[in-house]
């Protein structure tokens, strides 16, 4: 074998590794013990701002699945806000998966990293209490982002959840995919659906 064959072999199976490892964590599939519907919690992101009407990615995943998923997303919550209606708007619906996609407004509002983690942390023990599955949704968002990058894969990891990381990579910031400087537009929901779908599918077998 030459040597340029041979780092070209080197190349492709390093690639093939390192796909592999990410799609394992990425698949990682948490499993509910109880509960008969899928809600997905989050903000202005969940909500679906900046997407025309039943385009936003919960109603894009809902028709995919065939199966209702219960929007309780909410413009402008914080982890903070958010973990104070978690019982009324989520437990008490009786979720087998949660869909957890906060932190955003954390970020933005220069909210310390380590109250937002310990907040995720907090809601993501009451959901598995509950006996309901998580699947936590990761941001990559302000001036700490590589830092939140680090703490939502490990969140995932010492919590045992589902986990997509970095949901907005490939579409903050481009214009084509966004309605305005933070939220996606049809076609960016679509892909944050595309993101999601696999690993929700993995959850319900």
């Amino acid at each position: 074998m030459s040597r340029r064959a041979f780092y070209w072999l080197l190349i492709v199976l390093l690639t093939a590794a390192g796909y592999w490892f990410f799609t394992r964590r990425h698949f990682m599939a948490d499993r509910p013990t109880r509960g008969g519907t899928i809600v997905a919690f989050g903000d202005s992101l969940t909500e679906g701002v900046g997407a025309t009407s039943g385009h936003d990615y919960v109603s894009v995943l809902a028709r995919r699945i065939g199966m209702p998923i219960i929007n309780a997303g909410r413009s402008g919550d914080t982890t903070a806000t958010a973990l104070g209606r978690l019982e009324s708007d989520v437990l008490d619906k009786n979720p087998k998966i949660v869909i957890l996609f906060l932190g955003g407004n954390d970020a933005i509002r220069s909210r310390p990293v380590a109250e937002t983690f310990a907040n995720l942390k907090d809601m993501i023990e009451m959901i598995h209490r509950h006996g309901s599955a998580v699947m936590l949704i990761g941001i990559h968002v302000g001036l700490s982002a590589s830092t939140y990058d680090t703490n939502f894969a490990d969140l995932a990891e010492r919590e045992k959840t589902s986990f997509v990381p970095n949901i907005l990579g490939g579409i903050l910031g481009h214009d084509n995919l966004m309605s305005d400087g933070i939220h996606p537009d049809d076609q960016g929901y679509r892909i944050v659906a595309d993101r999601i779908e696999p690993i929700l599918m993995e959850m319900l077998k």
